[in-house]
């Protein structure tokens, strides 16, 4: 004995012999649902206007996230932002955990340490010679 399937309206959940899965498509995709014919015939009329609108509308496109460079602190040659941290806090500088370091704590941390400075030497200074400090710049990149 074969049993029969009620399908329910997806909607109104009602029950009927003229319920069916419908599918159809929309922003090229493909949905699926359980409709009488007179929700269907719902359906088909709110897709036309859907439709109609998008016939006469344009399309806003979301602002992308700027892509962060690879290395977010290119003046540091050596060092690591937790580096720059760890080095703050010992001086009793307040330091973000997460985030941009600020433009301060950078400079000082480069103060106390010349190594870091991705700018190997003073403009003035020629490959070769030596820095004020006595020390040879670096040239190696």
């Amino acid at each position: 004995m074969a049993q029969k399937v009620i399908l329910v309206d997806d909607l109104d959940h009602s029950e009927g012999d003229d319920v069916a899965r419908r599918e159809f498509p929309l922003l090229n995709r493909t949905f699926a649902i359980d409709l009488s014919d007179a929700n269907q015939q719902r359906l088909s009329e709110a897709l036309a206007f859907i439709e109609e609108v998008l016939a006469s509308s344009r399309e806003v496109k979301q602002a992308s996230r700027s892509k962060k460079a690879a290395d977010p602190s290119p003046r540091l040659q050596g060092y690591t932002l937790t580096d720059v941290r760890e080095w703050a806090r010992e001086q009793g500088l307040e330091v973000p955990a997460r985030g941009k370091v600020a433009d301060e704590v950078l400079e000082k941390f480069i103060a106390a340490h010349p190594d870091a400075s991705s700018t190997h030497s003073a403009p003035d200074e020629q490959p070769g010679e030596e820095a004020e400090n006595g020390t040879k710049p670096n040239t190696d990149t």
